[in-house]
Formats: C-alpha cells, structure tokens, sequence
C-alpha cells in the first residue's frame, strides 16, 4: 500500500481519494474508520454537557431506564435510547451483546467461551462483559470465529 499526502493550504475542506483495483474487506474498513471520525454522540457528565467522539466509546448500556456510553475515563449518560444508538452505530463497528448492551469491536481484547453458550468478552480497559447466547453466535460469526 502506498500513501500519498498533498499538502495545500488554499484547500478548505479535506478530501481523501483512495485508488485501488478492487473494493476488498481492508479498504471497507479503512473506509469505515474514516467516516466514524466525523461521528459523534452527545452526553453528561457532572451536569455538563459533552461531545464524545464514538471511537472512544467502549460500550454503552441501559440500566434503570437510562443510558450510559463508557470510555476509558468516565460514563456518560445520554437520552438516546439503546436500540436507537445500536441503529447509528451498528455501521460503525458496535454490536449488541445483549438486551441492555452494545459494545464497540475496537474495544474487545480477547473472548472467552462462558455457560451456557454464552461469550465473556475483556475489553482493551481489562472490564469483563458478558455476550448473551441469543448474540454469541452473531459475533463469533462477524468476527470469523468458530
């Protein structure tokens, strides 16, 4: 792979321009991860009102009715429901692990097999979180697992 970086300072707005012979799964990804840098979620912490960007997001939860966006530093707590921010975010590398969580591939260390055909996943941060059976299969297949 060859990278090519122009700089020009009468451009105003960043353009990249990606050349390749075939559309494959690495330049999809490197796609994918371009266009999460411009995506970004809303959240409180403390009173005050945040700008998260969601590739620091780890995993977010619904407990008690609310939602909570976990990163490596704090929780945040957002008024979008859970089953909305898994539509945003699915596109953007998160999955649902269960019925109260989604969590953010980008986080995940390692998995381990759990009862019940159940997955436990360690997240970059060293938090353990459990992956239901109902959604085991899903990710282990999304992830090209047996």
């Amino acid at each position: 792979m060859k990278i090519v970086i122009n700089i020009d300072e009468c451009i105003q707005d960043m353009e990249v321009v990606i050349n390749c012979k075939a559309l494959t799964p690495e330049i999809e990804k490197v796609i994918e991860m371009l266009r999460m840098m411009d995506k970004q979620l809303i959240g409180t912490y403390n009173g005050e009102i945040y700008v998260i960007d969601i590739q620091e997001i780890l995993y977010i939860e619904s407990v008690d009715k609310k939602t909570f966006l976990y990163t490596q530093n704090r929780i945040y707590e957002s008024e979008v429901k859970l089953y909305k921010l898994e539509e945003q975010l699915e596109a953007n590398g998160f999955f649902r692990a269960s019925k109260s969580c989604i969590i953010s591939f980008r986080s995940i260390r390692s998995l381990k097999a759990d009862l019940n055909r159940r997955l436990q996943v360690t997240l970059i941060n060293g938090e353990k979180l459990i992956v239901s059976r109902q959604y085991a299969e899903v990710l282990k297949e999304r992830l090209g697992v047996k």
